[in-house]
């Protein structure tokens, strides 16, 4: 009986040290949009430097900047756009980068360094690029579709998907009428209030993720889209097409950053680096299939479809003119905030 209560007993103690050294593992908490990254490479990383990774995720950017700036929680590395990094900049949110210790830096392709958001790359390390742009289904669409203006023709009344964001939407119609996609221009917001209002009654719906299926199954016939998503839905059906308008539209640029509040920068150092990794960045874009990895290298390992999809890597040069989102100031923001409101809830009328 003795045996037996001495051998529970240290059944007990082993237990107990072993939830001890659980707890005190290493840990960084990662902070990313949706389904943004392979999770096998979330496990892979664990495995190799014996760091646990608490990965948590957001749905918008907005989302994000709420949660990390008003909330308690502490990141060690966040995933964020080009406007959004250029307000936690300016914040002073952000911690610069040391390079020393992200010697896999040297494989981002010089093209996606130096952005306007970060002109030095001093905060953020880039993660992925892509486009924003129209896809439309051939085998409901005969036209040639080439411009914004299609996503206002009446020909396409009940076919149309805008996209349920503030941003994107109101930098359709400013790109739409010719004006530039960061305006702050109160006349040409106005007007870009005014082409969303009248175009609503031809919408089919105002959606987001959702809007892949949609189009997928055929029940609208052309949207709004970001290139990633773009070159997935083409996947599950090829009668979908995907074009950046004659206009011009947005390239975006989704980077790696540490906020000045880390817990772990040491850690937060090491998945930053891990992720610039050709192999590994090649696992991550092939997952998520339609992005363009800004890693140097990473294409090599990629399947051909992949590879070689105008759509994942397009040729940029030949592309119409392009702009990266800037960050607009909270008065501008306040103007945009209040267009939105007025369009959405007029949709939801609807």
């Amino acid at each position: 009986m003795k045996l037996i209560k001495k051998f529970t007993l240290l059944v007990m103690l082993l237990l107990f040290m072993t939830a001890c050294s659980n707890d005190s593992k290493e840990t960084i908490n990662v902070y990313n949009a949706g389904e943004y990254i392979d999770t096998a490479i979330l496990k892979d990383f664990e495995k190799e430097y014996n760091i646990k990774v608490n990965y948590n995720t957001y749905a918008s950017n907005e989302d994000m900047y709420i949660k990390v700036t008003q909330g308690n929680d502490k990141y060690d590395v966040l995933f964020a756009s080009d406007y959004m990094i250029e307000k936690l900049i300016k914040e002073n949110f952000l911690d610069k980068i040391n390079y020393d210790n992200i010697e896999n830096y040297k494989n981002i392709e010089e093209t996606y360094r130096n952005m306007g958001f970060d002109p030095n790359n001093e905060y953020s390390v880039p993660y992925f690029v892509g486009t924003l742009g129209i896809i439309y289904n051939k085998s409901l669409i005969d036209d040639n579709i080439d411009s914004w203006k299609a996503l206002w023709n009446e020909k396409y009344k009940d076919q149309i998907i805008m996209y349920n964001s503030q941003r994107d939407s109101i930098a359709i119609a400013l790109k739409m009428l010719g004006y530039s996609m960061n305006s702050k221009d109160a006349n040409e917001l106005n007007e870009a209030k005014q082409a969303l209002l009248k175009q609503k009654p031809l919408v089919y719906a105002y959606l987001t993720d959702d809007m892949k299926d949609v189009i997928v199954q055929g029940d609208a016939g052309i949207g709004v889209q970001y290139s990633g998503d773009a070159a997935m839905m083409i996947n599950d059906n090829p009668d979908l097409k995907y074009v950046i308008p004659k206009e011009g539209s947005n390239i975006w640029m989704d980077s790696m950053l540490i906020p000045a509040n880390a817990n772990n920068k040491s850690g937060a150092e090491k998945f930053i680096n891990y992720l610039c990794r050709p192999e590994v960045a090649a696992k991550n874009a092939e997952y998520l299939m339609g992005y363009t990895s800004p890693v140097q290298g990473a294409k090599d390992y990629l399947p051909d479809e992949i590879k070689n999809s105008e759509v994942a890597f397009p040729d940029y040069a030949k592309l119409p003119s392009l702009e990266t989102y800037s960050y607009l100031g909270e008065e501008t923001l306040s103007l945009y905030d209040k267009i939105w409101t007025e369009v959405s809830a007029s949709f939801e009328e609807k």
